[in-house]
């Protein structure tokens, strides 16, 4: 398999550096809320590519973390009125079951950033004592920049300009900051009245480690200080994983991860993602308007990683459709195989093609393609020829991690109980002339887009255009 490289620009095969196990981790979810399906467009594109490595033959271990304390966590876990460890425990749940729903499989390790504080405080005490870190008067910790020559490498810092100086400002304690703004950043944070009850005791006082220097900790914990790929969007690119590399580096040694996979940002209907325009969407959302899961990974996949996928309605319906047309294929397949049974052969058949674009750069969408050109081309075949065709399909879309659906009318869009109940209350309301409850509940509706169109007996209702 080859994948392009952040670090050096250009596709490099993937080989495990110990000539047995491929070990990788991946940035994962900061829980302070539910994880939106710009998230799982790298998760899910990191599922992929775990799954191709596996089909392949290669085994993996797999480490993705919990950010479980950080300025967001720390600060609505106290609007909430709840601890730390409640509140984040909830979200974590919540991003699980998605992850569940979504056919992800579960990291081997999954450690999470509050029970890892003594390895983060020993990484911080190795950082001060070798010159890289320096404390500041109210006890926070930086990480000196200038003291790493190689900073910028990942992102090419090289062509712009860099502020290399001592800056203990607002945006250099926080733990993240804009991608124009190079500070030393913090490693230690020193306890502030809004943490509440939040921090740890440190060599340096009471406080808390920054958000950089998390994924650092485990990393070195749990792979130690070379290892094989490092994954996460490209909105980490910089500075978070500009900062890991030269925290790490100087702290443990090595060379970190030999392999950079970045996953390019999710659209929606052409523009950014934000709660203010409403189009933030989570996998509660879409199900509501009665998407599955699975239709929602489909989409994700759709696009190459390396390019930004635009997200729309539209597309989950679309998807929709092409699941049911490769579940109608497999199923025809399956039909000509008389009382052969599927083999569980190595070999990928009318599916080659499909199975090659996955080892060129991942290229989910070539390889979804590659399934349809499969089935047409094995329309023919029959007895064992059919049965190792089905096998080779079926490996196909176990490395994507798609699951087919059940036969259903194309493009019927199944309607969820708390929508047909809502919809049944206001077609009530409106035979009781109770007009105004009526348009109440229509509005509802359409919020959770759906529309109702009346007529004189009835009502039909469907998915909002």
């Amino acid at each position: 398999m080859r994948l392009f490289d952040t670090l050096t620009r250009t596709e490099r095969e993937m080989r495990p550096i110990d000539g047995s196990t491929f070990r990788f981790y991946c940035c994962g979810p900061t829980v302070y809320g539910p994880a939106h399906i710009g998230n799982f467009r790298t998760f899910v594109l990191q599922d992929v590519l775990r799954r191709v490595l596996e089909t392949g033959g290669t085994r993996t271990l797999h480490v993705r973390n919990i950010t479980d304390v950080d300025d967001k966590t720390i600060r609505d876990s106290q609007l909430a009125g709840q601890s730390l460890v409640d509140f984040t425990t909830g979200w974590t749940q919540k991003f699980h079951d998605d992850c569940e729903q979504l056919g992800l499989l579960a990291p081997h390790i999954e450690p999470g950033a509050a029970s890892h504080i003594p390895q983060q405080i020993a990484m911080i005490e190795k950082l001060v004592g070798e010159g890289h870190a320096y404390s500041s008067c109210d006890g926070s910790v930086y990480f000196k920049i200038a003291s790493f020559p190689d900073y910028g490498k990942l992102s090419r810092l090289d062509q712009r300009e860099l502020d290399l100086g001592k800056t203990q400002n607002a945006r250099a304690n926080a733990d993240e900051y804009e991608k124009d703004s190079l500070a030393d950043f913090v490693l230690w944070k020193s306890r502030r009245p809004d943490d509440g009850p939040n921090f740890w005791p440190s060599p340096w006082g009471d406080g808390r480690p920054g958000w950089h220097l998390e994924c650092s900790a485990m990393i070195h914990e749990y792979l130690g200080k070379s290892f094989d790929l490092h994954s996460g969007g490209v909105d980490l690119v910089f500075p978070h994983h500009e900062n890991e590399i030269a925290q790490s580096t100087c702290a443990c040694g090595g060379h970190f991860a030999a392999h950079w996979f970045h996953i390019a940002h999710l659209l929606v209907d052409g523009g950014k993602m934000s709660k203010s325009l409403g189009n933030l969407y989570t996998l509660s959302a879409l199900e509501t308007r009665g998407f599955s899961p699975m239709e929602v990974r489909y989409v994700l996949i759709g696009g190459h990683y390396r390019k930004s996928l635009n997200f729309t309605l539209e597309s989950l319906t679309a998807a929709r459709e092409a699941l049911a047309k490769l579940s109608k294929g497999a199923r025809a397949l399956a039909a000509k195989m008389g009382s052969d049974t599927p083999l569980d052969a190595a070999e990928f058949g009318p599916f080659q093609t499909a199975w090659n674009s996955l080892n060129d750069d991942l290229n989910t969408p070539a390889a979804l393609g590659g399934l349809f050109t499969g089935l047409r081309e094995a329309a023919d075949l029959s007895g064992r020829d059919a049965a190792a065709a089905l096998a080779g399909f079926n490996r196909v879309l176990r490395a994507l991690g798609l699951t087919l659906p059940e036969e259903a009318p194309a493009g019927s869009v199944p309607i969820p109980e708390s929508i047909r109940l809502l919809a049944e209350t206001r077609w009530q309301a409106r035979l009781a002339k109770n007009w105004g409850e009526s348009d109440t509940l229509r509005a509802e509706l359409a919020a959770l887009g759906w529309s109702v169109k009346d007529g004189k007996d009835a009502y039909t209702l469907e998915p909002a255009s």
